[in-house]
């Protein structure tokens, strides 16, 4: 750029936009989960302060929530053009329709801003209202204006240049149209793709223990009990990935804290949290109306497994111990559901069995975090109730659970149930090495830190865990064949 030109740039104030711009994600919605995080019954407030104006919505959710502006998704690109421009003496305001509450601690954070301009509760700085803000303070194409919405068209109309930030392709076109456009910042990425990943399909894969009753009962080739096992495994699906939603909504600052986690849809300002919001009442509903043609005890099973999850989302996971027992109580309620949805008679031995290996599972899972907080300060899982000092311990009861698994199902060997279904009962003792095997490899890998911080993942991608399951599976069929002439 010609020293001219550019000296004539910084001369003219850069105005920007906190929400979607500045920011990946939008101050309104993050306070409104935060405050429904708190106490779900302020929802019921919520059209009462909106009959005020949404100025005065914003400002009655920024007086009861703070939001950490250090561990905002900022727009990485735009801030580092923020700080070339600042280095170059530009003048630039935070311009933002958020309540001032919201906006200052932003501005204080970053150290960019000469100037805050912001909603206060009577006037919200949004659209025309901002346009006519910013033409009285700098005159008519006196400014360049940096945005991303369709909201953003009518200051884009009387700014000098506009900035188009994380916008559509469709939005840049219609910013062309009613002015000059200079800079251009693409989205980071899909919200298809971003969607699809909150709903964590790969988690479905827990949903296939509903279809572990008819296996262990031999009646997996039975068509209309396969139908209802699939009918009630879609349920779980919709419902499950409804409480995964709900579960990041609730997560925002832990999921910010943490390494991993921090690259989610949500809290990485990937897919927007109104999406959220909307997506898990869509999602249960549709899981509930799938569910319904398969009967009062699987409905009810399925109401069991919301109401835990969501009780775990909002405030269980806080608990030590409380957090596992309930992840393990909730892979035993898929066991059960399976049951209910097929009809198939119920089995101590596996219902025992699961809660074992299951629970082993869950201290995995808490066991890997916290070996990933050992280097932190404090030394402590954000939003958990334990410290990093804990980890030998939970490993302690992790493998003992595991091991007690396998010792139930050398009991199991010797039940009345497996001689009513095997025609080689005395085979089945040769899955307790394999699982044995399994649980032990699975502890010295998360003892190496080398875990996934999901262990249903890992077992997804680990080939071991796949040759022990076809070598079970294996075994099952030789037990259960008749070798007679």
């Amino acid at each position: 750029m010609p020293p001219a030109v550019a000296s004539e740039q910084n001369t003219v104030p850069l105005c920007v936009d906190l929400d979607g711009t500045l920011i990946k994600t939008d101050m309104l919605w993050e306070s409104l989960v935060r405050l429904l995080q708190r106490n779900p019954l302020y929802l019921l407030l919520v059209p009462f302060w909106l009959a005020r104006g949404r100025a005065g919505l914003k400002e009655q959710l920024a007086r009861r929530v703070k939001v950490d502006a250090a561990m905002l998704p900022y727009h990485d690109p735009f801030l580092e053009f923020l700080r070339e421009q600042r280095r170059a003496g530009r003048q630039i305001l935070l311009v933002t329709a958020s309540d001032r509450r919201m906006a200052e601690p932003v501005a204080a954070y970053l150290g960019l801003f000469n100037e805050v301009l912001a909603s206060d509760g009577q006037s919200n700085l949004r659209g025309k209202n901002k346009a006519a803000k910013l033409v009285e303070r700098f005159g008519q194409r006196g400014f360049d204006y940096a945005g991303n919405s369709t909201v953003d068209l009518p200051v884009w109309a009387r700014s000098r240049l506009a900035l188009v930030v994380n916008a559509s392709p469709g939005l840049e076109a219609q910013a062309r149209k009613r002015g000059s456009v200079g800079r251009v910042f693409p989205p980071p990425g899909s919200l298809w793709s971003a969607g699809l990943q909150a709903l964590r399909p790969h988690q479905w894969v827990k949903n296939l223990i509903l279809f572990v009753p008819l296996v262990t009962a031999h009646k997996i080739t039975q068509l209309p009990l396969v139908l209802d096992a699939v009918q009630a495994f879609a349920a779980f699906c919709l419902c499950a990935s409804g409480v995964y939603v709900l579960n990041d909504l609730c997560d925002l600052d832990a999921d910010r804290h943490h390494l991993g986690k921090r690259t989610r849809p949500f809290a990485s300002g990937a897919l927007p949290l109104s999406a959220g919001l909307l997506a898990v009442p869509a999602l249960v509903a549709a899981g509930g109306l799938l569910g319904c043609r398969l009967g009062w005890g699987f409905m009810a099973v399925l109401a069991l497994y919301l109401v835990l999850t969501t009780a775990y989302s909002w405030g269980l996971k806080r608990f030590a111990m409380v957090d596992v027992f309930c992840l393990a109580g909730l892979y035993t309620i898929r066991l059960v559901a399976g049951h209910e949805s097929t009809g198939v008679a119920y089995s101590s031995w596996l219902l025992v069995f699961s809660m074992f290996i299951f629970l082993s599972l869950a201290l995995v899972k808490r066991f890997v975090e916290l070996e990933a907080a050992r280097g932190q300060e404090p030394p402590a899982i954000k939003g958990r109730g334990y410290v990093a000092a804990d980890g030998p311990l939970v490993a302690t009861l992790g493998s003992t659970s595991g091991y007690m698994a396998v010792l139930v199902l050398a009991l199991y060997v010797n039940s009345q149930e497996v001689k009513a279904l095997y025609h080689h009962p005395m085979l089945l003792l040769l899955v307790c090495p394999l699982l044995l095997y399994w649980v032990s490899r699975v502890w010295l890998i998360a003892h190496r830190s080398q875990m996934h911080d999901d262990p249903i993942v890992f077992a997804l991608k680990d080939r071991a865990s796949y040759v022990v399951g076809i070598l079970t599976l294996l075994v099952l069929w030789l037990a259960a064949r008749s070798w007679s002439a």
